[in-house]
């Protein structure tokens, strides 16, 4: 991909697997942020791999909950679920928690959805095959308000509660990919496959955007966190290739030009993302060809 000279329909359109690299102004070839985010993904799974299978001890666990160097850390919405289902909140539950909680609220709440989660990777491939059929009018967009994921939440806490069991857990993509890395095959894959199947077919990024209770959970900690996605309107032209390549669009809705006008009159030119549903993916920055967008980190005057 060569954002700095191919037209915006052409950046936008480009073929999936170039949008792993760029190039630069003076014609380098660089990993685009996409390049680095799925190596962060592979990298955080495949220690969970060689430390079961190997027995290193470096990232023992799953998704759902883990130990890095013997540090216990478990995903907030199962020590939620946990605690829902058993009314108890042991010591190493709260721990690793809010060790979860701290780290994410440094580096970006909904960051674990774009940097960490497995089913995230197959759900951008599927993404592309969605996109693409709907450009050829195959298919249709459908959309839908996104607060619906925070009646999900609620729903799946209260039958856990009611139940006493982890309901979730059963059809909870992360967990079933993240076990199937870790302890082998299990049958469990095709309900996941049946949701990229939804995805590819029904609604762009549906499960992520409308369903999935842990992103709804990192959505939560988004609002607050340090680390936020900056756009410079001096340098942005309003070609609207980042609002086509953000699936959680609504997150940059401020970009458009109709709101330049207010700006000016307030002397702002610069702003922050700050809707919590940003998972600082930076797609917006790998097909910015006027590189308006960069990361800030809230507290950096304090360092």
């Amino acid at each position: 991909m060569d954002r700095y000279q191919d037209n915006i329909r052409d950046i936008i359109y480009t073929p999936f697997w170039s949008t792993f690299y760029y190039r630069t102004k003076s014609g380098a070839v660089r990993p685009t942020w996409r390049f680095w985010r799925w190596m962060s993904v592979i990298v955080i799974n495949i220690a969970f791999f060689i430390s079961y299978h190997l027995d290193v001890q470096l990232l023992e666990g799953t998704m759902n909950g883990s130990r890095l160097l013997g540090f216990h850390l478990i995903d907030l919405f199962t020590a939620i679920e946990t605690w829902a289902a058993t009314h108890v909140l042991h010591t190493n539950m709260i721990i690793g928690s809010v060790t979860i909680a701290v780290f994410y609220l440094l580096v970006g709440g909904k960051s674990f959805c774009a940097w960490a989660c497995p089913y995230g990777v197959l759900s951008e491939i599927g993404e592309a095959i969605h996109m693409n059929l709907v450009r050829k009018k195959i298919i249709k967009e459908r959309n839908w308000d996104p607060r619906i994921r925070f009646a999900f939440w609620a729903a799946f806490i209260v039958l856990t509660a009611i139940d006493g069991f982890l309901i979730f857990e059963v059809i909870n993509p992360i967990g079933i990919i993240s076990r199937i890395i870790v302890y082998g095959w299990s049958l469990a894959i095709v309900w996941v496959l049946l949701i990229l199947l939804f995805e590819i077919f029904y609604s762009r990024r549906a499960w992520c955007r409308y369903i999935c209770p842990v992103g709804t959970t990192y959505n939560l900690l988004g609002w607050a966190s340090a680390t936020r996605v900056q756009w410079d309107m001096d340098k942005c032209d309003h070609c609207g290739a980042c609002l086509v390549a953000c699936f959680e669009d609504h997150v940059i809705e401020f970009t458009k030009p109709k709101h330049d006008k207010e700006r000016k009159e307030k002397g702002v030119t610069k702003q922050m993302v700050v809707n919590g549903d940003c998972t600082l993916c930076a797609r917006c920055f790998d097909v910015c060809h006027t590189d308006a967008y960069s990361f800030n980190f809230r507290l950096k005057d304090l360092v």
